[in-house]
């Protein structure tokens, strides 16, 4: 099973089923199983990962493609063969949440997540530097980085350095316009 994980906005509702599709298998939103399962709360729109995790463990096919920014939490490592992390550069995750109407304080809490890795480190965490890889979507289009997905499913790809976004964002001034809800 492929796992595709990422900040929201890196692109993995769009990806996701063009590799799917590509490699003849089905695909799976984490989204939409956990409203399945009914692990999504009424109240909060939180989902019980924990519960997931057990669900996910015995239910999921052996050839798909998941997807959703909650893998490292829901699926665990043993159900996997192979995780990519979507990226995107923060200023253009900031413009493509914004497109999408989120609110200020989502699009800030989800800009800060990128720009320090949140989704990426867990992804290395729980799969481990053997079964992670990390694609980034900022400037590629969704049949590239669809490509260059299926590149990394299907093969095992020469090792790149992390993305690391902070080296972009040097200085005070950089980072309070890139974290403020403005411009």
């Amino acid at each position: 099973m492929l796992g595709i994980t990422g900040t929201p906005g890196t692109g993995k509702k769009t990806i996701a089923p063009i590799v799917a599709k590509r490699l003849g298998v089905r695909c799976l939103s984490l989204n939409d199983l956990a409203k399945s399962y009914g692990l999504v709360s009424r109240k909060s729109g939180i989902v019980n990962t924990g519960k997931m995790r057990g669900s996910l463990k015995r239910d999921l096919p052996e050839n798909a493609v998941v997807y959703g920014h909650l893998l490292p939490y829901a699926v665990p490592a043993n159900v996997v063969s192979k995780v990519v992390v979507l990226r995107c550069e923060p200023a253009t995750l900031k413009d493509r949440l914004r497109l999408r109407g989120y609110g200020p304080t989502k699009i800030v809490e989800n800009v800060e997540a990128e720009l320090i890795g949140v989704v990426s480190s867990d992804a290395f965490d729980t799969y481990g530097r053997a079964k992670t890889w990390e694609v980034d979507t900022t400037d590629e289009s969704p049949a590239g980085a669809a490509s260059a997905t299926i590149g990394i499913a299907v093969s095992n790809p020469r090792r790149t350095p992390r993305i690391d976004w902070t080296l972009d964002y040097d200085s005070g001034a950089k980072l309070r316009l890139l974290l403020s809800d403005e411009g």
